[in-house]
């Protein structure tokens, strides 16, 4: 078996992802997950900057704590890992200043905690991760996480959710219009920006020719 390529730091990636391993397997934050970040975090790189190694460390330690979706504590899951990550990288003996820019990135990447990201590093962090949320994959984790949630497709009275509230706990769909076409809006940086308005649409083509086979359009 052929390892993911997480150059140019691929010895410090073989250190840290067996931390990253969750008790519970979970498909949408596993080491595919990692590495299509890891993608896309290179993709804003190389337009905008910011420290290779250091966003190699928070992308693959982001969510080294995991907590389920439906989890009250979910808010919380990017703090916690950001303190597990400043825990490793000081036994690692990473100074004090490059080990709380992780943290930084970490804590800030979640679109639960809502901190807001200082540094260019986190800006990217947040970009590339939410990249993986939008788009055809975004689309794949979606079902794949509202399957493990227990929830319905959709509302077979009320697809589009004209005479009730929206409820993505019980409708998958219903999500794209709670948080997946929010997303884009709020992208850092210039590069993700351009690619978040790319994904976007095509999450919006998938809905729209979801609806129309279903007969709810």
């Amino acid at each position: 078996m052929t390892a993911l390529s997480f150059a140019p730091f691929q010895d410090l990636a073989d250190k840290l992802i067996p931390h990253t391993v969750a008790e519970k397997v979970d498909g949408s934050h596993d080491v595919s997950h990692l590495h299509r970040v890891w993608t896309n975090v290179c993709a804003i790189r190389d337009k905008e900057g910011g420290d290779h190694q250091l966003l190699l460390a928070a992308t693959l330690l982001h969510d080294c704590v995991a907590v389920e979706k439906n989890s009250p504590f979910r808010s919380s899951a990017s703090r916690l890992a950001a303190a597990k990550a400043t825990e490793l990288l000081a036994e690692m003996g990473w100074d004090e200043e490059r080990t709380q820019a992780v943290a930084h990135a970490i804590e800030s990447h979640s679109y639960s905690a809502n901190i807001t990201p200082t540094s260019l590093e986190a800006k990217i962090l947040q970009d590339a991760d939410r990249l993986d949320a939008i788009g055809m994959v975004g689309v794949a984790r979606l079902f794949y996480v509202s399957g493990r949630m227990g929830s319905q497709l959709y509302d077979a009275y009320d697809p589009h959710a004209q005479r009730r509230e929206l409820d993505d706990k019980r409708f998958a769909i219903d999500h794209f219009t709670t948080k997946i076409f929010t997303l884009a809006k709020g992208f850092q940086t210039p590069t993700g920006r351009q690619m978040a308005q790319m994904r976007h649409e095509r999450a919006q083509r998938f809905l729209k020719e979801f609806l129309e086979e279903i007969g709810g359009q």
